[in-house]
């Protein structure tokens, strides 16, 4: 089950909420939550895919997707904006320092 953690970036404000932990609306649903999160390139990339290995490529990404996706906005300049406390323990499961 994927654990919620809020970032923030410091130049716009804008808050999001960063995901680590096992992805089952990936799994359940492939491409599209990257589409809706706005990994355009990923979620189609993962649509071709899954269709092409009948879904076991889903499965395989439902593990890897989440902390994907909140590295990804790390690196775009998003910081964590939790509490002590979940801000290290998601920096301890996403393997951030």
């Amino acid at each position: 089950m994927a654990t919620q953690i809020l970032l923030k970036h410091p130049g716009t404000g804008i808050v999001k909420k960063g995901l680590y932990g096992f992805s089952w609306t990936t799994l359940f649903f492939g491409g599209f939550p990257a589409l809706f999160r706005g990994d355009i390139f990923i979620g189609l990339a993962l649509i071709v895919i899954c269709i092409l290995t009948c879904g076991i490529a889903g499965i395989i990404w439902a593990f890897v997707y989440n902390k994907k996706y909140t590295l990804g906005l790390i690196e775009q300049g998003y910081v964590f904006a939790g509490s002590d406390a979940e801000n290290a323990l998601a920096k301890q499961k996403l393997g951030v320092m």
